[in-house]
């Protein structure tokens, strides 16, 4: 088994608890890919046809502000995350996002017409479906939640959580966008942490 096939195997069994016979009725649906830096999973006016599981890199979900032109962040996904445009996924309806790997990645993926095939064999698959429907519900509810109950400090903070060395990762002016500040509040921010944390907090 390749290291791919053995993650795509621990978190498909973690996410839905998926037996040994539902994984293995899935592998012949997955692809392996390789996306290169700054190069795109979807893009927006295009419909999203694939649920890919990261096995290296991040992405960002972003789109382009109509009168200023202006990219803005919506999400960040990481390893062991799935990545997907939810609702251009499931109607099959163009997307209305760019999804833009910010490191060289790689990611195996399932096509809509397979994973529908998949949601009709007896299993856990239909229960898998069910999960993917809600964690994307959940993403999507938590980030409108955050701007309206959390400061961008808060944020950060979950933003750290959910991907603890994205910082090292990629450019700042991102991680600024993905919390809706400009650079020197994030400087500020960044700041502030480090001496709570000095003074033990």
């Amino acid at each position: 088994m390749t290291e791919t096939q053995e993650i795509l195997n621990e978190v498909l069994k973690e996410f839905a608890d998926l037996s040994d016979e539902d994984v293995a009725t899935s592998l012949p649906y997955w692809r392996t890919r390789k996306i290169a830096k700054g190069e795109f999973f979807n893009m927006q006016s295009f419909v999203c046809t694939d649920l890919a599981l990261i096995i290296k890199g991040i992405f960002r979900v972003y789109y382009i502000h109509p009168k200023t032109q202006e990219e803005k962040n919506i999400y960040f996904f990481s390893e062991k995350q799935f990545l997907v445009s939810f609702r251009s996924f499931i109607t099959q309806y163009p997307c209305y996002y760019f999804i833009q790997a910010l490191e060289d990645a790689e990611i195996v993926s399932v096509n809509y017409q397979n994973l529908q095939h998949l949601y009709t064999i007896p299993g856990g698959w239909e229960k898998f479906g069910r999960l993917v429907a809600e964690l994307f519900f959940n993403y999507s509810q938590s980030r409108t939640e955050e701007f309206l109950f959390n400061t961008p400090e808060e944020r950060y903070l979950k933003m750290m959580d959910e991907h603890p060395d994205i910082v090292n990762r990629i450019a700042a002016y991102h991680i600024s966008s993905y919390l809706g500040i400009k650079n020197p509040s994030m400087t500020r921010i960044k700041k502030r942490i480090l001496q709570h944390k000095a003074k033990g907090h």
